[in-house]
């Protein structure tokens, strides 16, 4: 009988081991597994913020879709262009002598494709919406719109994805608790997101770390 206790209490003991072991262990993991795969999803929400810019520099708005954003960086072009100064004799009515007059000419050098600036001539943009370890070819959401900010009427997007999307495998009470963290070193709130629909901003709820640091 006292063998078989002790067999059981050792047993016992292993059991608690090992537990603590994992109550140790499963965060460092999924911390570790969390930045990875936060890099990769913000890497690309750079892109798409890129690539939202530039539509709105040539459009003037916002691509309200994916499909809409692609087709524009599949196609479209920039300007090459340089500003230089230059002047030009005009007759004064005024003081009835031909006077100088200084201006600012802009030439036009010439066109570069919109992919080829911002992706290199790759076509990794075509999956741009496609979100990085998400399950089931999840796309990332984006929507684009007018708003009215102080009588200015100005254009505004926003791409998020929910962090559960690229944590579908991890612990669901670690997702649960980082979903609802607030931090200035860590992703802030239950989606990442750049842009917003109620404020003009292309600012994004990531600290200045995923900024600096190499994507993946």
């Amino acid at each position: 009988m006292k063998t078989v206790i002790q067999i059981a209490l050792w047993l016992l003991s292993i059991f608690f081991v090992y537990q603590i072991y994992v109550s140790v262990m499963e965060p460092i993991r999924f911390d570790k597994v969390k930045k990875e795969r936060y890099s990769a999803v913000i890497g690309k929400l750079k892109d798409i913020r890129d690539a939202q810019e530039a539509y709105r520099t040539v459009t003037g708005k916002f691509a309200k879709d994916f499909p809409s954003l692609i087709k524009f960086i599949d196609t479209a072009q920039f300007t090459l262009t340089q500003q230089r100064d230059s002047s030009y004799m005009e007759y004064d009515k005024v003081y009835r002598i031909d006077m100088e007059r200084e201006v600012k000419v802009i030439d036009t050098l010439g066109f570069v494709p919109v992919k080829d600036s911002l992706f290199g001539g790759t076509d990794s943009y075509k999956n741009l919406a496609s979100v990085p370890y998400a399950q089931n070819n999840e796309k990332y959401t984006m929507a684009a719109k007018t708003i009215n900010t102080n009588g200015f009427v100005a254009p505004v997007f926003e791409v998020k994805v929910d962090k559960s999307v690229l944590l579908y495998d991890q612990p669901k009470d670690l997702v649960a608790k980082e979903k609802a963290a607030i931090s200035v070193e860590e992703v802030n709130g239950p989606e990442i997101k750049v842009g917003s629909l109620s404020e003009v901003s292309t600012s994004a709820n990531w600290p200045p770390y995923y900024d600096t640091k190499q994507d993946n």
